[in-house]
């Protein structure tokens, strides 16, 4: 141990630690979906900080692991953006610095009984204050968030449905914590055995007190998948010939990806009544996906345009939440750069103002959502306050068919589903296709990377509100709490020894004419 610790000595070495130590929850990810793996992945890079020999390298351990974390993460956007995937990793790492720094602070040495029953709060309410933060959609997003990890696991999937995605991530953080002070620290089992079972006492409770969705009978929903086809001319004609495919077999929706549509339906009456005439002849309004410059107002937009028999319903969803980068470039005047190093937007999208809960006929609701917008629990959650009975997500990540990203993307329409108690549909162009009951679970097969086909789900719907829909982001909240908390605390006592200390005993200064109580003598 003594010689890794010399190893270790170096800054270099030892920053490559850290990098690698914060990428290891990726493979908790889905493609490699080790889910168990999340539990002990963060016990490395806890045990590193905990090592480091001052405050300030604490916060760079912390800022290293959290740029192993993102770049790793995001590592399929590195076609598109190039060299700047890792401008941004080091830009959104540093919010691990703060945390690294709070890691040391409560383990180094061999700290208390009660220091570390304080750890297993706090520092688990330091990552949820990160990752609240790096879900503002200006910085990309919460895709990677760590309870995401578990999106195939029943009770975690029970668990989001009380307190989101958040109060996975928290649960996962405060199990590494109490591993990392079982390897790392002997004297302070005992606090560590207790915070292990007190995370397995609230696992168990809220499997066991949250409420289950009730059943709400069912509904027949197509996913239209064309797969890799360049051309919008190309894409169309295929997933009109799939559409075609479905006639007479009772779908209530059919949902189209997302960019299916190249043109402006208003620009392009001919296509609006050929979608119109697959809705009349399959007995079923289409969802289709238009990207294009809108004919009746600048700029250009991602919508969610539903088509009926008799053309265009008039529903219509504009994209609220944009793809940094991908679909417009912060600041462009001064990044605007990276168009030239990447795939970056040339052209900025607008985006839309408002959610919209859409009227399908057969008595059905449905709320969408464009791309990454399903990593967004608020806006899910919304849509269900809002009466939708199935959300659905149209989506395209063939710019990343062989990477990651799609089995990443399909996995989040689990939680979100969950978390609302509604059946969440996850329709795209390329795949991964998936649909979702209200509990989270998998409905039917998956529609892979490699099809090109339209798929019939029979979905089942849910009644009732789970306990996020109706309280919200309480586990942020809660977490926000802590910290403030525990600021303040620490603020106190640190105010409290100051004012205690003895004041350093000085002896009396002497004048260049004598002593200080007779000047001059």
């Amino acid at each position: 141990m003594k010689t890794f610790g010399h190893w270790l000595a170096s800054p270099w070495r030892r920053t490559t630690v850290a990098v690698l130590a914060g990428a290891l929850p990726l493979l908790a990810f889905p493609a490699p979906s080790l889910w168990w793996f999340a539990y002990v992945a963060l016990v490395p890079w806890i045990a590193l900080i905990r090592s480091a020999p001052t405050a300030k390298r604490a916060a760079y351990d912390g800022w290293a692991g959290g740029f192993g974390f993102m770049v790793g993460m995001h590592h399929w956007l590195l076609p598109s953006l190039s060299v700047f995937i890792f401008v941004i990793g080091a830009l959104l790492g540093a919010l691990w610095a703060p945390w690294g720094a709070l890691v040391r602070h409560f383990l180094a040495g061999t700290p208390a009984r009660g220091r570390i029953a304080a750890a297993l709060v706090v520092l688990p309410s330091g990552w949820l204050g990160i990752e609240l933060v790096r879900s503002w959609q200006g910085l990309g997003g919460p895709w990677g968030v760590l309870g995401a990890s578990q999106w195939e696991v029943e009770p975690a999937l029970r668990l989001a449905s009380v307190g989101g995605v958040w109060l996975i991530s928290f649960l996962i953080v405060a199990v590494n914590v109490c591993v990392a002070v079982l390897v790392t620290i002997r004297a302070s089992r005992v606090p560590a055995v207790a915070g292990l079972v007190a995370t397995a006492a609230v696992t168990s409770a809220a499997w066991v007190g949250a409420p289950r969705p009730d059943s709400g009978g069912g509904t027949r929903i197509a996913v239209v998948q064309p797969g890799v086809i360049s051309g919008p001319d190309q894409r169309f004609a295929r997933e009109e010939q799939l559409t075609r495919d479905l006639a007479g077999q009772g779908v209530d929706l059919i949902v189209w990806g997302e960019s299916s549509v190249g043109f402006d339906l208003g620009d392009r009456p001919d296509l609006a009544k050929r979608i119109a005439a697959l809705s009349q002849e399959t007995g079923a309004d289409i969802l289709v996906n238009v990207d294009a410059r809108r004919s009746d107002k600048p700029g250009i937009y991602k919508s969610s345009v539903l088509v009926g028999p008799d053309g265009l319903t008039g529903d219509r969803y504009d994209k609220m939440r944009l793809v940094p980068f991908g679909e417009y470039i912060p600041a462009r005047s001064l990044l605007g750069w990276a168009t030239s190093v990447g795939k970056a937007a040339a052209e900025n999208r607008r985006h839309g103002s408002q959610q919209v809960v859409m009227d399908v006929g057969h008595e059905l609701k449905v709320g969408p959502m464009v791309c990454f917008e399903s990593a967004f629990p608020d806006m899910s959650r919304h849509l269900a306050e809002d009466g939708a009975q199935v959300l659905i997500a149209q989506s395209s990540t063939s710019s990343f068919q062989n990477s990651w990203a799609p089995e990443q993307h399909a996995s989040l329409a689990a939680l979100r589903a969950a978390e609302t108690g509604r059946p969440m549909v996850h329709s795209t162009l390329t795949g991964v296709s998936a649909v979702y009951d209200a509990s989270g679970r998998r409905v039917g097969q998956w529609v892979g990377t490699d099809a090109s086909t339209a798929r019939v789900y029979d979905v089942p719907l849910a009644t009732g509100t789970t306990p996020y829909v109706r309280f919200g982001d309480w586990t942020v909240h809660a977490a926000l709490l802590v910290l403030l908390a525990w600021c303040a605390t620490d603020g106190l006592r640190t105010l409290r020894l100051r004012r205690s200390a003895p004041e350093p005993r000085v002896p009396p200064a002497r004048t260049a004419h004598g002593s200080p109580a007779r000047p001059g003598r």
